[in-house]
């Protein structure tokens, strides 16, 4: 969706068809990369092999017009390491080195040259799960220290939810919307979103001037009062299903599969005409609930976002 080709516009290495691109205010398109002030990360820490972890980090710093004095540059290095929690690897070379931190001297790196803004390109996007999950929370508490203007593009949608104050939402070379992560999660604005941010049921409905009609179930929906008996789809996050044995109104389904994941039950049912829906329990609900699997059951949603059909087919 042209996410690398955006880093790479601001970076001032790929020069864009039409619009600007602007620093706190300031017009930067005819600025070369190299007079732009920008540091970029990589997914693949794209680290000099042949030089130690303290030559990588000094390198842009060495490479500048007016370079500093060698003391400056030595003191430099050692905050930057000390910042990126590196002291004492100065003098090891990258292939001696974990992932995470060759990751971490990538960003020493970048950071050296005291950037106006800081792009990064799925940065942990190499690296396992639990690594990555600990750079995320140490990124942000350094971003937080630091206070620089950074664009983190990542195809991780907790990641981006982690780490963003703000999060843009891409999709095929366009924007589909913009927002703190609270506002992205709990208000997508488009069906794309809504499956893209973590599971969602899509439930068939019926739209009839403010009200959603779902699986025998009747909800007020706002913002379609004018819409006259349309079909359209709720979207339900699976921890808004609620699970029972008898019910008077709801959705028919059947339990296929019961899978515990941590403190919570995932629940695979299947409703009418091949329906496949989920739903999350507490361990507690699921051990009240005492069902098994081909168990007819029936569910019910608390909350719904609604969108018409013909929003739904692109």
């Amino acid at each position: 969706s042209g996410k690398t080709t955006l880093l790479r516009i601001i970076a001032g290495l790929e020069t864009p068809d039409t619009g600007q691109v602007l620093f706190e205010g300031e017009n930067v398109s005819d600025l070369s990369a190299r007079h732009r002030q920008v540091g970029f990360v990589f997914q693949h820490y794209a680290l000099f092999k042949h030089m130690t972890v303290f030559e990588n980090v000094a390198f842009g710093l060495r490479v500048r017009k007016q370079r500093p004095a060698r003391g400056r540059i030595e003191a430099k290095v050692r905050e930057l390491l000390h910042l990126v929690q590196l002291e004492g690897l100065e003098k090891r070379y990258p292939s001696q080195l974990s992932g995470g931190q060759r990751q971490r001297v990538a960003l020493a790196r970048a950071l050296a040259i005291e950037p106006r803004v800081l792009l990064l390109d799925e940065p942990f996007g190499a690296l396992d799960a639990q690594v990555r999950k600990e750079l995320r929370r140490w990124l942000r508490r350094l971003h937080d220290e630091m206070g620089i203007t950074g664009v983190f593009v990542t195809h991780d949608q907790e990641e981006a939810l982690e780490v963003a104050d703000r999060v843009v939402v891409t999709h095929r070379g366009g924007i589909e919307q913009v927002g703190t992560p609270a506002e992205i999660y709990d208000h997508p604005a488009t069906p794309f979103i809504y499956q893209f941010l973590g599971n969602v049921n899509r439930i068939p409905c019926r739209v009839d001037h403010g009200m959603a009609l779902v699986g025998g179930v009747r909800l007020p929906i706002t913002g379609f009062d004018e819409v006259d008996d349309a079909p359209g789809f709720a979207f339900v996050r699976p921890h808004d299903l609620d699970v029972t044995l008898n019910g008077v109104t709801g959705i028919p389904a059947i339990l296929r599969h019961a899978v515990i994941v941590g403190p919570t039950v995932r629940l695979d049912l299947e409703g009418p005409q091949a329906l496949t829906l989920e739903s999350e329990l507490t361990r507690s609900e699921f051990d009240a609930l005492s069902a098994s699997p081909g168990q007819p059951l029936w569910v019910r949603p608390r909350s719904v976002r609604v969108f018409l059909e013909e929003t739904t087919l692109s």
